[in-house]
């Protein structure tokens, strides 16, 4: 169903895609946006390896959530990892796409706790994290993709 690396020499192996998933900060989701045009956006995000999902974080309304209410299937992709190798002048550089299914998280204390998490990612310490809820922390929507298809690779940007 999902196409595989057209250039198998540049794949990456699941073990090297899910460091970089764990590592990066930020990744662009793409989904199906008004008038069939696609609309990507970056997010923060924080992966969940045990249970093979993205999670980010979101308002109630606007242009992403529209979309999703529409069409819940999505594209993921975090890129880094740059690295010079031989050529200072033209660095490698890693990327993840995941395609998959996104949608909203309901479940209001589900959501807190996965709240929580992603801003475990983000901030120095627990008690910033745990201020930052109280204050804000109802105003925020979690939503969740399911991952279906992951692929990594790495180029030379040359």
């Amino acid at each position: 169903m999902f196409r595989s690396i057209r250039k198998k020499k540049n794949e990456i192996g699941i073990e090297e895609s899910k460091k970089l998933l764990h590592d990066a900060r930020r990744g662009i989701l793409a989904v199906n946006g008004d008038n069939h045009y696609p609309y990507a956006i970056p997010v923060n995000y924080f992966y969940d390896e045990e249970n093979q999902k993205i999670y980010f974080h979101g308002s109630r309304v606007g242009h992403k959530v529209d979309a999703l209410k529409i069409c819940d299937k999505v594209c993921f992709t975090v890129f880094g990892n740059e690295t010079v190798k031989e050529e200072s002048w033209a660095p490698f550089l890693q990327s993840v796409v995941i395609f998959g299914h996104c949608h909203l998280v309901e479940d209001q204390p589900a959501a807190m706790a996965l709240l929580k998490r992603f801003a475990m990612k983000f901030y120095p310490n627990e008690s910033m994290v745990d201020e930052e809820i109280s204050f804000s922390g109802k105003a925020v929507q979690m939503y969740e993709i399911e991952i279906e298809h992951l692929s990594g690779k790495e180029v030379q940007e040359r």
